[in-house]
């Protein structure tokens, strides 16, 4: 839908979890969820199924004709997502959902998001909490006052910010042989190497393990373990945007 021209229509397609409640705290879980499902249009039987619906998916079934005012700050978390879903939107926006939630809440609500995302609905997701945006998003941007200063998969962030993947092999090694053999190697550092542990430093490390057991193998290695650390979302914000505090 236009819009600009066709706002109503388009507002009817989208639903919006801010961060401030949203909520009614004299009135009842199923009370908001009804003045929030009218709003957007839906009537009789149909609004009616999707507040027992929303209701069971955020499970408040049990409490859903109690005073929001009486709700723990989890549950008035989960009942303002529902209120954001309950005319089934297709575009969700969701801004910091999880602050200030307990950890069940926080676990419940990440799955209300999995859900809307495997129902079909495009989710807007903004949060401080990189690891949510490394595990739920197929796409990132990342923002700095105001400003997007990357966006892409988490691949290619890593990709473009030239970060490197960290393989620590435990075993028994030539440390000179290693040093020689994969410091000869395209795109490779030998980050460290002695007799009993080496650790690399290379971009998209897991799809060169054949290329680099092979040439260990080559100098009789013998490798017992393997453990590789990637750059998290986390790494690549704090390189983009420095470490001082954000307001």
């Amino acid at each position: 839908h236009d819009v600009v021209g066709d706002g109503r229509r388009s507002r009817e397609k989208l639903g919006v979890v801010p961060q401030e409640l949203a909520l009614y705290e004299d009135l009842s879980a199923r009370e908001n969820l009804n003045y929030w499902g009218s709003a957007y249009g839906l009537r009789g039987d149909a609004l009616k199924e999707r507040i027992a619906a929303v209701l069971d998916a955020v499970n408040l079934t049990d409490r859903a004709k109690e005073p929001v005012k009486n709700y723990s700050g989890g549950m008035k978390r989960r009942l303002n997502f529902g209120c954001g879903i309950v005319h089934g939107p297709q575009v969700l926006l969701l801004d910091e959902p999880t602050v200030g939630v307990d950890p069940q809440s926080r676990v419940a609500i990440l799955e209300l998001v999995r859900e809307q995302v495997r129902r079909g609905t495009c989710v807007l997701y903004t949060t401080h909490y990189m690891e949510e945006a490394e595990t739920l998003c197929d796409q990132l941007a990342i923002v700095d006052h105001g400003n997007v200063i990357a966006a892409g998969t988490l691949e290619e962030l890593r990709s473009v910010m030239g970060e490197r993947d960290l393989l620590r092999l435990t075993g028994t090694f030539d440390a000179a042989a290693v040093r020689r053999t994969i410091g000869a190697l395209d795109g490779v550092e030998v980050v460290s190497a002695e007799a009993d542990a080496v650790t690399l430093a290379a971009q998209h490390a897991s799809g060169r393990l054949p290329e680099f057991f092979a040439a260990l193998a080559a100098d009789g290695a013998v490798i017992r373990e393997t453990t590789m650390t990637r750059p998290s979302l986390e790494s690549l914000f704090i390189k983009l945007t420095g470490k001082e505090l954000r307001e």
